[in-house]
């Protein structure tokens, strides 16, 4: 091998162990140097890092704000009802070094597994405590609630060298085995307060019609009463009439009366009398009046 050549894969191999000895530490992470599984530095600016190449590794975490949903826990508030809570958390890797020594290698995936082996007891026992009803949980007061979550689980979780930022109950739900009997239930009130609806409608439309019925006999009554009295007062105006005519001349009164008679008697059809000459009918022709008349 000439000399060029050795001077040429001595230069690789320097190169190959300035590369393998430099590590770039990102400004999302934090980084551990460790030797044989032991931690010998901690890198949490960012930027450029060293260590012993082939002998220590580097292992990194990362530093943001993340996010564990829990699976469904179902908890018994005080008042017997239970409920499926889902809830979902958020924290961050707070020490690098607590971390690794409780959760090893297992990294991020380890720890989540034990986070939420805090949670869902937590969740259990803030959300079953004296006092704490189901409509404590579904009302606006939940918020106190998980507050309490967040600082009972960031207490627990610090030995894993982790940050509880905030605990949430996304949704609160009934167990399935008590959703159709819940639904029944709130059929049964609705039908309940349709069918005092409809009663109260009802009634309230037989007062209005009743009103409106007694009105309207009230109406007619009146209405009734008028026309009589507008009726007698005008038959006796007519009686007046014909009374001051019968005083002022009771021949024509009489003749106009007996005109009136026998056209009603003979009029249309019935031309054809069969009657006694003698009858007081034909009394006003046969008088000396009616004579005179003819």
């Amino acid at each position: 091998m000439t000399k060029g050549t050795l001077s040429l894969v001595a230069l690789v191999g320097i190169i190959f162990v300035i590369l393998s000895s430099v590590f770039i530490v990102d400004e999302r992470e934090k980084a551990l140097v460790l030797q044989f599984g032991q931690i010998k530095s901690v890198k949490e600016d960012p930027g450029l890092a060293f260590k012993v190449p082939f002998i220590q590794d580097v292992v990194k975490y990362d530093d943001r704000i993340l996010s564990l949903d829990t699976v469904p826990t179902e908890v018994t508030p005080s008042d017997d009802r239970r409920l499926v809570v889902d809830a979902f958390a958020r924290y961050r890797v707070s020490d690098v070094v607590q971390f690794r020594q409780a959760v090893g290698v297992g990294g991020l995936s380890a720890a989540e597994d034990r986070l939420e082996g805090i949670l869902n007891p937590v969740i259990r026992e803030v959300l079953g405590s004296d006092g704490v009803t189901s409509n404590t949980i579904l009302s606006a007061d939940r918020a106190a609630l998980m507050q309490r979550i967040t600082v009972q689980a960031r207490a627990k979780a610090r030995p894993l060298g982790l940050e509880v930022v905030d605990v949430r109950l996304k949704q609160t739900n009934l167990p399935e085995q008590n959703l159709e009997s819940t639904f029944s239930r709130m059929r049964a009130e609705r039908e309940r307060e349709a069918a005092d609806e409809i009663a109260r409608g009802e009634e309230a439309a037989l007062r209005v019609r009743a009103q409106a019925d007694r009105t309207v006999v009230e109406l007619v009554s009146e209405a009734q009463k008028s026309a009589d009295i507008t009726r007698g007062e005008a038959d006796a105006r007519r009686n007046a009439i014909f009374a001051d005519a019968y005083g002022a001349n009771e021949e024509f009164f009489e003749f106009r009366r007996s005109l009136d008679a026998y056209e009603k008697a003979i009029r249309g059809d019935n031309s054809t009398l069969v009657i006694n000459p003698d009858n007081a009918f034909f009394d006003y022709l046969k008088s000396d009046q009616g004579a005179a008349a003819n």
